[in-house]
């Protein structure tokens, strides 16, 4: 059997990458911030609710503890968890990057980036414990160097806090693959999906965005590692 946890996986492309899972036979770890809606989440799919605020070292902590004491390992860490608003509650992209300060980066960067190294590092005992562990850290177009500078793109938008976070998940997804050569461990961008996070403007389905996550998760010990694997195909970092 398979285990697995996904952060931020309560709605959107989290919780249709949860279902996804719970379907092909692995026992999901379903992270949610709020326990009420996380546990709602994993009552409708089969899941295994587990509490998890990306942002707190105590929270991430017991999370790890819950899940030693129920699995005893990890197989799958999916690195979900994302926002695009700064602690006002304003989007990333609203105002003109002359008015951004390094406040909205912070705020962005906690959950998008500090988030994915808390929890990595938190869950890496439980990782090594299985033979082929695998890492999928979700990123977007946004976050890419080549696309953010074509014009033809729509990714070609000012999103300084949210992209550059991005940015840096790709970077830290090379960096830890090199380090764990053991690991698979991937970035993957399901392109622009329509959930809460763009106010459902986007142009996939969550079904259609969640595929290259699940097939990243879901990758055998000759899989890629290393990568950058966008939904629809592959692209410069």
């Amino acid at each position: 059997m398979t285990t697995t946890l996904i952060t931020g996986a309560n709605k959107g492309l989290g919780l249709e990458t949860a279902r996804r899972l719970v379907a092909a036979g692995h026992t999901v770890f379903l992270g949610a911030r709020d326990i009420r809606r996380g546990r709602e989440a994993a009552q409708l799919i089969g899941a295994r609710p587990l509490p998890i605020d990306v942002t707190s070292d105590e929270s991430v902590r017991t999370a790890v503890e819950l899940v030693r004491e129920e699995a005893g390992l990890l197989d799958v860490l999916v690195n979900n968890a994302g926002i695009v608003t700064n602690e006002a509650g304003v989007a990333d992209g609203s105002k003109p990057i002359s008015e951004v300060t390094a406040a909205d980066l912070e705020t962005i960067y906690a959950t998008n980036v500090f988030g994915i190294v808390r929890v990595t590092h938190a869950f890496l005992p439980l990782l090594s414990a299985v033979g082929h562990p695998v890492v999928v850290n979700v990123s977007s177009g946004l976050g890419s160097l080549a696309r953010v500078t074509d014009p033809e793109r729509f990714e070609a938008a000012r999103f300084p806090a949210y992209g550059s976070s991005k940015s840096a998940v790709n970077m830290l997804t090379v960096q830890y693959a090199e380090a764990l050569p053991e690991f698979k461990i991937n970035a993957a961008d399901p392109g622009y999906t329509a959930t809460d996070l763009n106010d459902h403007r986007g142009t996939k389905t969550v079904q259609e965005g969640a595929d290259i996550i699940v097939r990243l998760a879901t990758i055998g010990a000759d899989g890629p590692t290393g990568g950058y694997f966008a939904a629809d195909g592959p692209v410069p970092w």
